[in-house]
């Protein structure tokens, strides 16, 4: 195969694109003084994950994810709703330039797990795109996905040796 790294790095800037194009509609963009504008994440979306996380925490057969979901999430649930939409921000603008690889692609992994157990309460079961998506951020944390056409790649050659350590844990 020609290049192999390249042609990962191709798939992780569409499943970066994919992830932030998911996250789009859950925003808007307010403007401060009339002049600057700031994207928020919506009231409705708000509502809506609030919505569907008590009916993630009431219906999950796993005990431990319920318990989680019951005494962590939902007390904060506004707050775990903007911190999901951001997150999917994150994970996607890194997947996208390859920057801090290993760290969006483990918070990707979270996301993708916890969105099939959701869909395994709703009743529709994981679906493939859950298992593609989980796969392709296994591969990604595993192969160092962002040293290849990614910003990952020219922080490693900057960084002293000492920061190397740290940085291999994160792209």
């Amino acid at each position: 195969m020609w290049r192999p790294e390249l042609w990962l790095a191709l798939l992780r800037v569409v499943v970066g694109a994919l992830v932030l194009r998911a996250a789009w509609p859950k925003f808007t963009v307010l403007w401060w003084a009339g002049a600057v504008p700031y994207p928020v994440v919506s009231a409705a979306a708000l509502t809506q994950q609030t919505r569907r996380l008590s009916e993630l925490a009431a219906g999950t057969p796993f005990a431990w994810h319920r318990d989680f979901l019951r005494d962590t999430v939902l007390p904060h649930a506004t707050l775990a709703s903007a911190l999901q939409a951001w997150g999917e921000v994150a994970i996607g603008v890194g997947l996208i330039l390859g920057l801090l690889t290993g760290l969006a692609a483990l918070l990707g992994l979270l996301l993708a797990v916890n969105t099939a157990l959701a869909a395994h309460v709703a009743g529709t079961g994981p679906g493939p795109m859950h298992a593609l998506l989980i796969a392709a951020m296994v591969a990604f944390l595993g192969s160092r996905a962002g040293r290849a056409w990614g910003l990952d790649a020219a922080i490693h050659r900057r960084a002293s040796r000492g920061v190397r350590v740290l940085l291999s844990l994160l792209t």
